[in-house]
């Protein structure tokens, strides 16, 4: 098997350890005896540690990408079992809602802080194993291996809480991560060449990389305000009960995230276009995913807005990617995905809040948004096509 292959199911099985988590949360916080706002904060934490460490992880990839990832994914390991037996204690009564609130943010800041290592040094390995003609199939691979693993992590989790109970899918992400970080050491090779040059620091403001690093920050905030109120929106626009807005977004994001899995796993790699085609394609469809969705009244029309904005998405953020790994040298690679990493990690920090802030003004308010940041995007690329080779 090829080491992107190895790689692929790396980032798969960390992304699926994380994505389980996602329909427990909030029914765990409420028996646990937790209010709204600190199981968000739990989200909150985790992704302020990824803004804060993904480029010193990245830094500390340029001297050897695989003891990076196993840092990064025992650590991973480590704060979801710490997760799971403070809940615990809080489900059996020992610990009581007001010293448990510190202990579980503690482990997810833990958590935050480890699994920041992995994306970063995901990347790096691809430009590692890569050549430049190669590079932007290579990142999308990584995508759909992200994409994959949201897919169906909410699915396993659910099941796993209807079978064993709330706790299952938690104490099941730290084993999922466990046996990764046994498959890496046996079978992963390491990417990093001895003696290779290493550059010391990146600024993020580097002319080569800041528009690049606007531009995805610009996609990520964007697209997590979409996905933190596309359910109100749904039950809003549709007037649905509960259960029924459950069914109906379950079956709308299962369709955006199968267009992002194929456009990257298979249509992205196939057709081997550079970063610049792939943002010249993928920002339209992307700002016309969020128009769709500003003006649809209908089942079919809001699940229609909602798979252009993912296939904008999937083709505009390998190519954001792989532009950023192409515009700086070899000595670079982890440097300058973490500061990606720490791009994303700000977007889906600020994502909720913004998204959810902007609704509550207007339902079309985070949609709007979209049109905005894109059309900008848009308007700036040939600026950025003159500043950056892609």
């Amino acid at each position: 098997m090829s080491p992107l292959a190895l790689l692929f199911l790396t980032l798969f099985n960390s992304v699926l350890g994380l994505s389980i988590l996602f329909p427990i949360l909030g029914p765990l916080g409420r028996e646990l005896g937790l209010s709204e706002v600190q199981v968000g904060l739990f989200s909150t934490g985790y992704a302020l540690m990824q803004f804060l460490l993904s480029p010193y992880w990245g830094r500390r990839s340029e001297r050897g990408r695989k003891p990076v990832l196993l840092v990064g994914i025992l650590g991973f390991a480590a704060s979801f079992l710490l997760f799971g037996l403070f809940a615990l204690l809080g489900q059996k009564g020992v610990l009581p809602p007001g010293p448990l609130f510190p202990l579980l943010l503690l482990s997810r800041l833990l958590g935050g802080a480890f699994s920041s290592a992995t994306l970063p040094t995901a990347q790096a390995y691809v430009a590692d194993v890569t050549g430049r003609e190669n590079r932007t199939a290579g990142m999308a691979l990584l995508g759909a291996a992200f994409g994959l693993a949201v897919i169906l992590g909410p699915a396993l989790g659910a099941g796993l809480a209807s079978l064993f109970g709330l706790l299952a899918p938690v104490f099941f992400s730290s084993g999922i991560a466990l046996l990764n970080a046994l498959f890496v050491y046996l079978v992963l090779p390491e990417s990093r060449p001895e003696g290779r040059e290493e550059v010391e620091r990146l600024s993020p403001f580097d002319p080569r990389v800041f528009p690049l690093l606007l531009l995805g920050f610009a996609l990520n905030l964007s697209g997590v305000a979409l996905e933190q109120t596309i359910a109100f929106y749904f039950q809003d626009r549709l007037g649905l009960t509960g259960v029924e807005t459950a069914r109906s977004v379950g079956t709308a994001l299962v369709l955006y995230g199968l267009v992002a899995v194929f456009l990257q796993g298979f249509l992205v790699r196939k057709a081997g276009w550079p970063p610049r085609t792939l943002l010249l394609l993928g920002l339209p469809v992307g700002l016309l995913g969020f128009l769709v969705l500003v003006f649809a009244k209908s089942f079919p029309a809001l699940t229609l807005g909602l798979a252009l904005q993912g296939a904008g998405a999937a083709l505009a953020g390998p190519g954001v990617t792989a532009g950023l790994s192409l515009a700086v040298g070899e000595g670079e690679q982890g440097l300058v995905a973490g500061l990606n990493s720490a791009a994303q990690a700000l977007g889906r920090m600020l994502g909720p809040i913004v998204g959810t802030g902007l609704y509550r003004l207007a339902p079309e308010g985070p949609y709007l948004l979209g049109v905005s940041l894109l059309l900008l995007a848009l308007l700036f690329l040939p600026a950025l096509f003159r500043r950056v080779r892609l």
